[in-house]
């Protein structure tokens, strides 16, 4: 990738107006949509896979081309690695060979976070590696603290950890942890210092803009879903 990202332009001058309406809503009602084939199958062989390997589990939830879980795997030895992507486009890209502790899984996360929490699976570390921002305010439903399954996502416990060019995206994101938890989320600016975990970090640090992050440890809360047995 060349460094040439366009910063990122919205219609929101601060964080969504209705952004508390939406937590609160996928806090109180069931996320309804019925689990994919395709995602439960992947989600098996994921725990088959992990069930061969014990060790603390890493999420790399939107691994994108995978490189960021390589990285992770070489990073963390001692843990087992699970990148998850939809796009099977990306995640056949060759990028060299996967180290033994790591995996790629092509599914839905909305689907696949779901099933981590029914199965009870506890991530020592989870990240959200630049997701896609959906800048146009219309779109806050999008965004993964907009969305119903958000609850999942903080449920799973573990050291959460999200990035983005966006600062808004990590301050709404950060809101709706403490509308959720009660626990305050900080958002840091940061320089990874030639240490990139995904391509998108990197073109967007030789473009000049500046990268946020959120990190925080939640404990496993199950209860947060509703419907969660």
């Amino acid at each position: 990738m060349q460094a040439n990202s366009r910063a990122i332009v919205t219609n929101q001058p601060g964080p969504h107006q209705d952004l508390a309406r939406r937590v609160a809503r996928a806090l109180a009602h069931p996320l309804q949509k019925p689990i994919a084939a395709h995602t439960r199958a992947a989600f098996a062989k994921a725990e088959a896979w992990r069930a061969a390997r014990p060790g603390p589990l890493i999420l790399d939830a939107g691994c994108g081309v995978g490189i960021s879980t390589r990285r992770l795997a070489e990073r963390f030895p001692d843990h087992v690695v699970i990148g998850v992507d939809r796009s099977a486009d990306r995640l056949s890209r060759d990028h060299g060979e996967l180290p033994d502790n790591a995996l790629l899984v092509r599914a839905d996360l909305v689907d696949f976070w779901r099933l981590a929490l029914a199965a009870g699976w506890q991530p020592v570390r989870h990240y959200l590696l630049y997701p896609n921002p959906y800048p146009k305010a219309a779109h806050l439903k999008m965004r993964w603290h907009g969305h119903p399954v958000f609850p999942a996502i903080l449920a799973l416990g573990g050291r959460l950890e999200l990035r983005s060019n966006w600062r808004l995206y990590v301050e709404e994101f950060a809101l709706a942890i403490e509308q959720a938890t009660e626990v305050p989320a900080g958002v840091e600016a940061y320089r990874p210092e030639g240490d990139f975990l995904t391509p998108f970090e990197r073109k967007y640090h030789d473009s000049g803009q500046s990268l946020w992050r959120l990190t925080l440890d939640l404990p496993p809360a199950p209860a947060l879903m509703p419907g969660h047995d």
